[in-house]
């Protein structure tokens, strides 16, 4: 490890621009996932991240194809079709899980047969998928950090509201919560997330920065508020620290990114089997 520190230049990249809006989104972009993934996870909507970022791709050939703005008309659809699926839920004795299976997967195969028909609207459709740090720019960056502020803004201005019809929807609305306006403000900010981070992540790995860095959180702390800070920081870590690797090592910045996510994951796990295994030994 030495070695390899002492063989690469650490601050070269960063005299290349596309570099430094690269580190800059990924960082804002993985503690965004972190601070938006802890409602996923805690509502048990973990499979809804990786459904809906599957769905926001198919939205994004199509408004390309019709030929409105990319952002509004992927983002649009990203919505629609979580509202969509809540809908269907509601209405017909079907699982969750089987919604979001069949509504998704169906928006990513429509996606998927425009790009092969007609091209990809806008940047490589391999970059979407995959993720590409050369894809990077400023107004990129710009994206992510105006989705970050109003995600903040959310938690900041509705968190009594969030965390009520977090861990408990019927009581919420019970209690004159408007349970629909949060789960509607909830799905707009999620589905602005999976499209902010599409460029630097990837449609395939979205779904692991929302969930793992809340994953590790849930681990650490019992504290809900502590939980969202302490997922903040891991996603924003595995972000700067991911898309650093990934440049030196010539890997795909969204697969590193989650790789360094899954690594404190597996940290947190052996940390805290360690210290519920000396907890029982000290009684």
């Amino acid at each position: 490890m030495t070695q390899f520190f002492a063989a690469v230049d650490l601050f070269g990249p960063y005299e290349f621009q596309f570099f430094r809006n690269g580190v800059i989104v990924a960082t804002l972009a993985g503690a965004l996932c972190g601070l938006v993934g802890c409602y996923v996870v805690l509502r048990n909507m973990s499979y809804i991240g990786h459904g809906l970022s599957h769905a926001i791709f198919g939205g994004y050939a199509v408004a390309g194809l019709v030929g409105v703005n990319l952002f509004l008309g992927a983002g649009t659809w990203g919505v629609v079709t979580a509202l969509a699926i809540g809908g269907i839920v509601r209405r017909r004795p079907i699982g969750s899980d089987a919604a979001i299976g069949v509504v998704t997967t169906a928006s990513f195969a429509l996606g998927i047969a425009v790009v092969q028909k007609y091209g990809s609207p806008g940047k490589n459709a391999d970059a979407l998928l995959f993720g590409n740090i050369l894809g990077v720019n400023a107004g990129d960056v710009w994206l992510v950090a105006g989705v970050s502020l109003t995600a903040v803004a959310l938690v900041a201005f509705g968190y009594r509201p969030l965390l009520f019809t977090t861990f408990d929807e019927e009581v919420a609305e019970a209690s004159g919560v408007n349970t629909t306006l949060v789960e509607v403000l909830l799905m707009i900010v999620l589905a602005a997330t999976v499209l902010a981070t599409m460029s630097v992540i990837g449609v395939t790995l979205i779904a692991a920065t929302l969930v793992v860095p809340a994953v590790v959180a849930r681990m650490l702390t019992d504290s809900f508020s502590t939980m969202l800070l302490i997922a903040t920081a891991v996603g924003a870590v595995s972000g700067f620290v991911g898309m650093n690797l990934s440049f030196h090592l010539d890997l795909p910045s969204g697969s590193t990114i989650v790789l360094v996510a899954t690594a404190m994951f597996l940290a947190a796990f052996v940390l805290g089997n360690r210290v519920h295994l000396a907890g029982k030994l000290g009684k």
